[in-house]
Parts: structure tokens; C-alpha cells; sequence
């Protein structure tokens, strides 16, 4: 791929850039991924993966790559100093289609994201590039690169550097929060020394720790270092041993992958957009590992902004759409960092008096049936819901609007197929979902055009019971049939019964069957979007995970 003109260039060849890679990738996005390093990270760092990043590796076609890597339904243990059980997540619901809490190894699941780009002639990574300046224009950002690379003109660049990025430095944005003044080691070993397939917590006041099962035989151990105790301690193989001799019989024996002294960082960028000029993952957050949204944050990021820029860029919608970016996420992510920072004062305290306080009240909620749901169900964990951005609240037919949050994703069947995940259905990009009705009625002509001109899909959900009822047959309307119930049980409690979906799954409008044409026409201008197209203008395909002959291109500077 020719690379003296791009779409969008992306910083940093770590999850949240590879990610957003696969999607613009997907909507024929021309992109530039470059990557100061010579080579992928092949060393474990994240160890959980959510529901909602499955969501998002199958949208792009990869999740059945990834899937190998993965240890699904996670169970987390957290033990006090004698070993009592304080509290156990189990989450046992798969609602967006995933488990809740599944185990990954990241180097092994960031090759799957890297070598899905091989489908796309037009996209490109570059190790060895490190981005020194950039300077923007009306109508792009020439990006300039160290030891005298040719600088690339770009239309968007897009920060995927981590906590360090030097995107963000340069954007003059200030990356506001605390650095805990407590640090971990972290110890990654092969062959498993336990052996057993889920993970613990330790709240112990002596010295917390974790042990956590990922994949492959892989465990990761961490302990909290004291203050008397330096790095250079911590780094020496002999305290390792001593670490490691709490929890295995053999430390002598461990098959230790690497070993690191961790501090935890709660910090969020001041901006997420700056002109043409975006930030995605670590280089936008950093929050505490104690919920393990660190990586999946940054997967949200790219699935949020992905939809958005291939949008702008394709011609489907204004620029000012890609401003709901920072609206959206800011506020998510800094409740993900609070979360993280506050279970972890709670595991983490090293005084007997004020751990054995923690540990009487964790025992007292677990006896109340509903605060033990809301822990073993991870009811506590914020989920997004936009009260503001690429979204249209409108007049609500109920005080509980469905609207700003994700939609479900069942199991349903069609007329061809079984059994097959809702996403699979819809598609990549918007879709327009009813219950049991006249879809293209209830839309209007109208509306139903400047719909089916974006390339959204048409689907009706009926019971099974009428899945081949012919009566309302069209021929751009896909008929699913409930399969689990789900949808009807969703409908049940939300009366809005027309859906707009937005290529993440969020629902972007919801309202009652009359109402229809109206939301719809404000959802065009609150999306920002527009009646023409761009070179892209034609749907986009859905990339199924084996690349074809017809989408295989090359990914330059293969590790």
C-alpha cells in the first residue's frame, strides 16, 4: 500500500490500535499503523478478558482466533488472612453473547488482532517507526518520523502509545489522576505450578497477593511490596523464591517467564480529541489491574471511535460526530478507573485493625441474598450508558429508557440458519430492529430508504412460533425467530419495540412502533449524518475469521 496519502494513521501497534485497525480495515478504511518497537510484546501483561472485547473480536471476524487463548467463566476468589472466602465473582450470565470473565494470554491474543490484517490490501504496520512530530492542517496532519522516514499525510492520526504516548505529550493534553504510592510483583510462570483453572485474592494485611490461571499453563502471581522494601530487592531471583514459597511447595521448581515490580497509575487524558488528533487505550487511561479493565477499556475505545471515523471518512456523517467520542468515553473509563482504585484500598491495606474491619463487614453483606448476587454477578461493574453524544433519548415511552446502553445479543435462528449469534445477523454497521412487525411500515418509505442508502439491516424478531409466517416477507427485512426467549423477555421489560443500532451494538434510539419515522429523522442529526457517500460509500463486508483471496493483502514488517 502506497502510504505518501492515508486515511488515518495509527500510533502504537499495541490491543486498542490493532483492534481499530481490524475495524477501519473492515469499512476499507486506508490505515497506517506504526510501532516504535521492532516487534509485538510477546510477554504477558493483561490476564482478563470481558464479554463486551469478545463482542467487539467478533464483530471484526477474529474471535474464533482468539478464542484458543482464552480461559472462559473465570471464577475469582477473594480470601481473607485465614483463608475464609470473603467473596466469589462468578458471573453466570453470557447476556452480550460472552462470558463475563475469561482468563487470555495478551501476546498470544495481540498476534491473532496483528495477523488479522493480513485480509486488507489497505491497511499497513510498520515496526521500527517511531512518530518524532506532527503537524496539522485544514485538511489533514503531515506525521514526521525519526532517523529521516518520510513523513505520511493522514486525514486522522489516532494515539494508541500507552501511558507514555508521545501522541499525547505532543497534543499538549495533560494526563490528570495519582500514582499509588504502593508497587506489586508481578511473576509470570510457565507450567502451571498449580494447576487448577480459575483465580485468587488474597486480602491478607501481611502481604496481599494474586494468583491468577490465564491460558496455555500459564499463572501469574503478584505481591505487594513493602516500603522498607526497594526494587532492587524485589528484582532479585532470591526474594522471588521467597514470594513464590507462599503459595508453592517448590519455588526452586517455578518455570519463571519474567518477573516485574509494578505501581498502579489512575489517570485519564483531559481530552480524548484535540482537532484530527485522537487518543485510544493506556494513552487516553490508566486505571489499577483490580478489575482487569485496563485492556478491555481500551477495546471499548476502539470500538467506539472505529464506527465513527470510518463514518466521517466514508462520507456517511459530519466531522463533528467523531466530538461523541470524548463525550462517550471520558465518563465510562473514569468510572472504570474509581472502581479500580477502590477495590483495590480494599484488598490492599496492610493494617490488621482496618483489614479485620473490612473482613467483618464483607462477611455481613454476604449473608443478604442480594448484595451476594451483586458481588457474585458483578452487578457492581458500570456498564455504558450515554446520556449524551451519538445518541437520541427523544420522548421516552417509559420512564427507563433502553436507550445509551448496549443492546443483548441471544442466540436466534433465521429461515437458512440455527442457533446463530444476533450480531452475526445485523452485521457490521447500523441495523434497524423491530418485535414482530411491519418493519418497513412502520419505518415509512422515507425513512426506510435513507436507511437502507447507509447500508443498515432490516431485522424483525418474532417467536418462534412464527419464524415462517410469510406475511410480512420483504425482501431487505431479515426474519429472526427467538430461539432462547431472550428478545421477548427484553421487549417485556423495555416497551419500546423499534431499535436503532449503532455498528457497536449501542442502542442509539428506542421508541414505541408509531413513533418510528420521527426518531429516526432526529437520529440522522444527532448522528451527524449525511445523505452523500465518500470513496467508501458501499456497504462494508463482514470479514468472516480465514481471510479470502479477494481481501488478503500484506502486513509490512511482520515480527
Amino acid at each position: 500500500m502506497k502510504t505518501d496519502g492515508v486515511d488515518v494513521v495509527i500510533v502504537g501497534a499495541g490491543p486498542s490500535g490493532l483492534t481499530l485497525a481490524n475495524i477501519l480495515g473492515l469499512q476499507q478504511v486506508r490505515t497506517l499503523v506504526v510501532e516504535e518497537r521492532d516487534t509485538l510484546i510477546d510477554y504477558p501483561r493483561g490476564v482478563g478478558l470481558d464479554d463486551e472485547a469478545l463482542r467487539t473480536f467478533q464483530s471484526i471476524g477474529l474471535v474464533d482466533r482468539v478464542l484458543p487463548h482464552t480461559v472462559p467463566n473465570q471464577i475469582l476468589r477473594f480470601f481473607d488472612a485465614k483463608r475464609q472466602l470473603l467473596a466469589e465473582m462468578a458471573p453466570p450470565d453470557a447476556r452480550f453473547g460472552w462470558p463475563k470473565r475469561n482468563g487470555f494470554v495478551q501476546p498470544m491474543v495481540d498476534a491473532e488482532l496483528f495477523g488479522g490484517l493480513e485480509r486488507f490490501g489497505h491497511v499497513e504496520v510498520r515496526f521500527g517507526h517511531q512518530m518524532r512530530n506532527f503537524v496539522e492542517t485544514d485538511d489533514g496532519v503531515l506525521v514526521e518520523f525519526a532517523d529521516g522516514r518520510d513523513p505520511v499525510r493522514a486525514r486522522y492520526v489516532i494515539g494508541c502509545d500507552g501511558g507514555r504516548s508521545a501522541t499525547r505529550r505532543l497534543m499538549g493534553v495533560s494526563f490528570d489522576g495519582t500514582t499509588s504510592s504502593t508497587r506489586w510483583l508481578v511473576v509470570d510462570c510457565a507450567n502451571d505450578p498449580l494447576g487448577h483453572p480459575n483465580s485468587e485474592v488474597g486480602a491478607d494485611p501481611v502481604r496481599p497477593y494474586v494468583s491468577i490461571s490465564i491460558a496455555h499453563g500459564i499463572r501469574r502471581f503478584e505481591f505487594l511490596i513493602h516500603a522498607d522494601e526497594t526494587d532492587e530487592q524485589a528484582d532479585d531471583p532470591a526474594f522471588v523464591r521467597r514470594m513464590l514459597a507462599q503459595r508453592v511447595p517448590h519455588p526452586e521448581r517455578v518455570d519463571v517467564i519474567r518477573h516485574r515490580v509494578y505501581t498502579h497509575h489512575s489517570r485519564i487524558a483531559a481530552s480524548f480529541r484535540k482537532g484530527r488528533l485522537m487518543l485510544a487505550g493506556d494513552a487516553a487511561h490508566l486505571m489499577p489491574v483490580w478489575q482487569g479493565q485496563g485492556y478491555n477499556s481500551g477495546i471499548r475505545d476502539a470500538a467506539n471511535l472505529g464506527w465513527k471515523l470510518a463514518a466521517v471518512i466514508n462520507g456517511h456523517a459530519d466531522d463533528a460526530l467523531l466530538d461523541t467520542y470524548d463525550v462517550e468515553r471520558r465518563k465510562h473509563a473514569r468510572a472504570m478507573i474509581d472502581l479500580s482504585t477502590t477495590v483495590g484500598r480494599v484488598i490492599s491495606p496492610t493494617n490488621r485493625r482496618v483489614a479485620a474491619l473490612r473482613d467483618r463487614v464483607i462477611h455481613a453483606a454476604s449473608v443478604v441474598p442480594s448484595l451476594k448476587r451483586y458481588i457474585l454477578e458483578m452487578r457492581f461493574k458500570p456498564m455504558p450508558r450515554y446520556q449524551q453524544g451519538a445518541v437520541y433519548h427523544g420522548e421516552p415511552s417509559s420512564g427507563n429508557s433502553p436507550t445509551g446502553t448496549l443492546f443483548i445479543q441471544p442466540r436466534v435462528d433465521t429461515r437458512d440458519q440455527q442457533n446463530v449469534l444476533l450480531d452475526d445477523v445485523l452485521g457490521a454497521g447500523f441495523a434497524v430492529l423491530c418485535w414482530s412487525n411491519n418493519l418497513r411500515a412502520v419505518l415509512g418509505e422515507a425513512a426506510f430508504d435513507r436507511w437502507k442508502a447507509l447500508g443498515a439491516t432490516f431485522v424483525a424478531a418474532r417467536p418462534m412460533t412464527q419464524l415462517h409466517w410469510t406475511g410480512h416477507d420483504d425482501p431487505d427485512v431479515t426474519v429472526v425467530g427467538d430461539r432462547t426467549g431472550a428478545l421477548k423477555k427484553w421487549f417485556d421489560v423495555n416497551t419500546d419495540s423499534v431499535l436503532f443500532l449503532r455498528p457497536d451494538r449501542c442502542i442509539a434510539g428506542a421508541c414505541i412502533a408509531q413513533r418510528a419515522p420521527e426518531t429516526s429523522e432526529s437520529l440522522f442529526d444527532v448522528l451527524c449524518l449525511t445523505q452523500g457517500g465518500g470513496h467508501g460509500a458501499t456497504r462494508p463486508v463482514l470479514y468472516v475469521a480465514q481471510p479470502t483471496a479477494e481481501s488478503s493483502g500484506t502486513v509490512a514488517g511482520s515480527p
